[in-house]
């Protein structure tokens, strides 16, 4: 059923766009702006695509939208799906199965998150070098489909090596100064306490949020070659003053789009 769903999605948008994807590309909380620079534009809504899973959380747009960054194809999220919303992990990573299937090889997938290494700043940005999974499940739970991918997926390399290392020759093109580093997924809705955040900061994270992770396994369980971009928005509870809101990662993640856009944008047209 779950594989018969995905190809009804798929489906449908092959026949409402002309575009051929070989980029997927997901954008967190204040990043959608990337689509600006997108060329030959096709934007089709989620709640128009069949099976497709459906977001109203704010900064979040809700569409799928293909075009042409340089001479490549581009599949972009604008808008992501989120466990803590009451999504099933399998709802949470149900557009990387539809990208696989039209024909995405690598996927970019941007965040807004919290900072736990000291050594950051709100508006850093940090190429993501590996992940820990905080929660008590992952997309790849329950019966397998050997059509899209094996039963116990390698995770030695969830953040393609390859593409680390393109994205430093970019911003080293384009002095765009970033930070490495391990990327935590925390459940939430609420914001981490004083407590947690030292327990992962002990345990090796660099950063802390509510996404990225289901998403990057199941695009390797895909085959597919991922890179990680976050934006540092905030520091975490007990590395700053005053309390947390969502208004202000949308803040910040807005100002530090242009480096992220551009960077992103670059890499891209620079596509191997």
């Amino acid at each position: 059923m779950f594989y018969d769903n995905v190809v009804a999605s798929a489906e449908y948008i092959q026949s409402n766009t002309s575009i051929k994807p070989r980029i997927g590309i997901i954008l967190g909380s204040g990043l959608g702006s990337l689509v600006d620079r997108i060329e030959n534009k096709e934007i089709i809504p989620y709640d128009s695509i069949p099976q497709f899973p459906k977001s109203s959380l704010e900064g979040h747009a809700g569409n799928l939208v293909f075009g042409t960054i340089g001479d490549q194809n581009v599949m972009v999220m604008q808008g992501r799906f989120h466990y803590y919303e009451g999504f099933a992990m399998k709802e949470v990573t149900y557009p990387i199965y539809v990208m696989k299937m039209m024909g995405v090889e690598s996927m970019i997938v941007t965040n807004a998150c919290g900072g736990i290494n000291t050594d950051f700043k709100p508006g850093d940005l940090m190429i993501i070098d590996d992940f820990i999974n905080s929660v008590s499940t992952n997309p790849l739970v329950g019966s397998n489909d050997e059509r899209f991918g094996p039963r116990f997926p390698d995770m030695s390399e969830p953040y393609s090596t390859e593409l680390r290392d393109h994205a430093k020759e970019i911003a080293k093109d384009l002095n765009i100064e970033y930070k490495e580093g391990v990327y935590t997924f925390f459940q939430g809705p609420y914001y981490e306490t004083r407590a947690e955040i030292r327990m992962y900061g002990k345990n090796g994270s660099d950063a802390i949020g509510m996404s990225t992770v289901p998403e990057t396994i199941v695009a390797n369980y895909l085959g597919l070659k991922v890179l990680g971009i976050s934006c540092i928005t905030n520091m975490a509870t007990g590395l700053r003053d005053g309390k947390h809101s969502h208004a202000e990662v949308v803040a910040i993640a807005n100002k530090a789009s242009e480096d992220l856009c551009n960077w992103v944008e670059a890499l891209i047209k620079d596509w191997k």
